[in-house]
C-alpha cells in the first residue's frame, strides 16, 4: 500500500509553530518526502514554486495578513493547494477559489491528508 503522499514535497503555510509541526509530521507520517514550514510569505519569496514543491497547505491568514495573492500564485504556476484554516465562512475563497477545499480548523489529520493527495491528483482512500 502506498502512502497517500508518497513522494511528495509540500510547503505549509501556517503561523501557528505548534499546528506546523503538527501538520509537517502528519504529511511526513503519510509519506511526504520533504515538508517546509513558512511562517509568513517572506520567508518564500523569490522561489520558483513549480520547482520546490508539489503541493501545499496554506492557511488563509498569516499574522493578520491574507494568503489569497499567493494562493493565486500558487494556482497560476500549477501548485495544486489546499486551504487549512480557522475562518471557514469566507465568500472571497468561494468565489475566487470554487475548486480549491478549505479544510477547517479543527481538522482531522486524515481529511488534511486526503485533501492534500486529492488536489495532487492521487484517488482517495477506499473507506
Amino acid at each position: 500500500m502506498t502512502a497517500l503522499l508518497d513522494g511528495l514535497r509540500i510547503l505549509v503555510l501556517e503561523d501557528e509553530f505548534l499546528i506546523a509541526m503538527d501538520v509537517e509530521q502528519l504529511c511526513r507520517d503519510h509519506g511526504a518526502a520533504d515538508v517546509t514550514i513558512a511562517r509568513e510569505i517572506a520567508d518564500i519569496d523569490g522561489q520558483a514554486l513549480p520547482s520546490s514543491f508539489d503541493a501545499a497547505v496554506v492557511d488563509l491568514m498569516l499574522g493578520g495578513v491574507s494568503t489569497l495573492d499567493f494562493a493565486a500564485r500558487l494556482r497560476a504556476e500549477g501548485v495544486p493547494f489546499v486551504f487549512a484554516s480557522g475562518y471557514s465562512d469566507s465568500d472571497e475563497v468561494k468565489n475566487s477559489f470554487p475548486d480549491v477545499r478549505l479544510v477547517t480548523k479543527p481538522y482531522s489529520g486524515d481529511d488534511l491528508v486526503e485533501a492534500v493527495a486529492i488536489a495532487c491528483g492521487r484517488p482517495a482512500p477506499a473507506a
